[in-house]
Order: structure tokens, then C-alpha cells, then sequence
């Protein structure tokens, strides 16, 4: 009796487990999430006190504002490419009000160490050309002035300070940034301009920096604080003979002497600086407030001959065998700068 009744149990477990899995829906394993899309998009611009760039005023130490747009391509996750175009307000020697950035370049990643190699095209649209010389004609640097009438100035600013009308100019580039902590980053760059600012000869510049950011920990949520200087050189060669000092009456003439040195009819040695800079950061969310503090060891001859300042003023301390002219400019002089920016990216900030 008792094995008709175990049979009669199991009989019945087994029908009724029959039924239920007959009954049950099997489910499809749940799709793989669709991989990141490989492109990317920053984008972001600013308002400055004043834009200073490697140490140097390019807004004549008056208010500007600039603006960018980069879109990027991630070749995996340790490689990206990137292009991008920006934009800036200035005021420039030969009187263009605005400089355009044209860039793009490759970033590898290895680590905490990161690469930046590319190439960056600075233009600068609706320019003067400023030279009363004849040589500049004779060379043809000149075509493009407007003869002027001024017995005076000859069409030159008071100063006398000459510059071309189109100062655009190609720049080679490499960056190295290691960060082996949340709060502690150094980096290195190395930039070679074939022709700086079209004057006839090229530029090297290479500058360090290192950067402080307080822990996470000490900061409330999506803030935070940084403190960052760096330190830079430029090397420059000899300009063209459209930047000479008037040696034989004109520019290509004969070498003259000077009480200061010797005159240069064929184009002057522009003047190496260093520069350096500090300052403190404040971040929330995609904004940063910066306020920094620029200077060079140029002095305000030196700053002359190099920039061609149309707002120089004359000291006899400042006439040298490259600034015959004793006008001096202010633009590379210590000044401090405040800035409100705003950095986006379409794959982090904005969904």
C-alpha cells in the first residue's frame, strides 16, 4: 500500500511540474548596451580683463572676450583626434580687431601621461600696413599702404612704428601633461612659428607649468580650487628688412653707427624674453573664475620693437640700436588678469 502511494506522489509531482514549465515563458537574455559613440564635441568661451598671450598684451590691456567649438574623434580609449576653430577680440598694431583660431591635432594617452601634437593657424582679418619708408615699397612689403599726406607722420603713428598689414603665421606644436594625483599635475610645451607674425623670421617658445588642486574632500560638491603658474621663453631671429633702423637715409642703405650700437638697415634681431605667470582658480560646474598675474623680463624698448605698440610713448631710456626711436610700450609689462569661462562637452556635460 505504501509504494502505491509514494508512486501515486511522484506521479502526480512530476505531471504537475510538467505543467507549470510548459506554462512558463522562457526570457530572451537582455541586449548588450549599444557602445559610446566615438565623437565628441567641446565647445566654450570666456570674457578677460585683458588678453595676454605668452606674456604679451594683445587687447592693449582693455577688456576681451573669446569663444571656441572642437570636435573630437576618439580612436579608442588612449587616442583621440581633434579639430577645432575659435575666435578673439584684440587690438593689434596694424589695427585688426580680431584674431581667428584654426587648429587640430592628435592626443595619446598613456597613463597618467598625456600628449597634445598639432598645428594651429592664427588669422587675422582687416589689417593696416603702417610704413612711410621707401624701402618698403622698394621690396614690395609695402604695396598695400596708403600713401598719406601728413607731413609729419608720414601715414605712421607718432611713434613711428611700422607693421604690416597681414600678420598671420602657422604654428607647430607639442604638449606634455602628467598627472599622477588628483591634485597635482606638471607639464611641458614646445611651439615653432616658421614666420612670427610675418616678420621675417621664425620663433621658438617653450614654457613649464605645474598645477595645485585642492582635494575633492575639502571642497563642496561640484567645486573646486586650484593654484597654477608656469614659465615660458620665446626665441626669435633676425626680422625682415620692412623692421630696419634707418641706416644710409633708408632701409637698405649702408650700415650707420649709433650712440647706442649699430643701426640695422636690413632688419632687426628681435629681442628673446622669458615670461611667467601665477595665479588662483575657482571651479563650479562647467564655469571657472581665474585671476592671474603676467609679466616679462622685456623692457619697454624692447617691448616696442617687438610689438610695433601704436600707443608708445617716448623716453630717452628707452632708445637702444633696435628702438632708435625712444618709444616705449607698455604691453609686456606686469598687469593682472580676471576671467569668467565657461567649458563644455557634449558627451559629459550635456546629455
Amino acid at each position: 500500500m505504501k509504494k502505491i502511494l509514494l508512486a501515486t506522489v511522484v506521479a502526480v509531482v512530476c505531471s504537475t511540474s510538467a505543467v507549470l514549465a510548459a506554462d512558463m515563458k522562457v526570457k530572451a537574455p537582455a541586449a548588450p548596451p549599444p557602445p559610446p559613440s566615438p565623437w565628441d564635441i567641446a565647445f566654450g568661451g570666456g570674457v578677460y580683463s585683458d588678453y595676454v598671450f605668452r606674456g604679451i598684451s594683445q587687447s592693449n590691456h582693455r577688456p576681451a572676450v573669446n569663444a571656441y567649438f572642437e570636435p573630437r574623434y576618439n580612436l579608442n580609449e588612449n587616442l583621440q583626434l581633434y579639430a577645432g576653430v575659435g575666435g578673439w577680440s584684440l587690438a593689434f598694431a596694424n589695427r585688426t580687431s580680431a584674431e581667428i583660431d584654426i587648429y587640430g591635432g592628435i592626443r595619446p594617452v598613456f597613463g597618467k601621461l598625456a600628449f597634445d601634437f598639432g598645428v594651429w593657424y592664427y588669422y587675422y582679418p582687416g589689417g593696416q600696413c603702417f610704413n612711410g619708408n621707401v624701402d618698403a615699397f622698394l621690396n614690395n612689403f609695402g604695396a598695400d599702404c596708403v600713401a598719406n599726406a601728413d607731413p609729419v607722420t608720414l601715414g605712421l603713428p607718432i611713434s613711428g612704428n611700422v607693421i604690416k598689414r597681414d600678420l598671420s603665421f602657422i604654428e607647430y606644436f607639442g604638449r606634455a601633461q602628467w598627472t599622477p594625483t588628483d591634485t597635482f599635475g606638471i607639464g611641458a610645451s614646445v611651439y615653432y612659428d616658421p614666420d612670427w607674425l610675418q616678420f621675417g623670421t621664425d620663433g621658438l617658445y617653450a614654457s613649464t607649468g605645474v598645477k595645485l588642486t585642492a582635494p575633492s574632500a575639502w571642497m563642496p560638491a561640484g567645486t573646486g580650487v586650484y593654484l597654477s603658474a608656469e614659465i615660458g621663453r620665446y626665441w626669435f631671429g633676425t626680422a625682415d628688412s620692412f623692421y630696419c633702423t634707418v641706416g644710409g637715409g633708408v632701409c637698405g642703405g649702408p650700415t650707420a653707427q649709433f650712440p647706442n650700437g649699430t643701426l640695422y638697415p636690413f632688419g632687426i634681431p628681435l629681442p628673446d624674453y622669458t615670461t611667467w605667470n601665477v595665479g588662483i582658480g575657482l571651479t563650479w560646474s562647467v564655469f571657472t573664475v581665474d585671476v592671474r598675474y603676467y609679466d616679462t623680463d622685456l623692457t619697454e624698448g624692447a617691448c616696442n620693437a617687438l610689438t610695433s605698440d601704436f600707443t608708445a610713448t617716448f623716453n630717452p631710456a628707452n632708445i637702444s640700436a633696435i628702438n632708435p626711436g625712444g618709444f616705449g610700450s607698455k604691453w609686456c609689462g606686469q598687469t593682472y588678469v580676471i576671467s569668467l569661462k565657461a567649458d563644455l562637452t557634449w558627451g559629459s556635460n550635456i546629455k
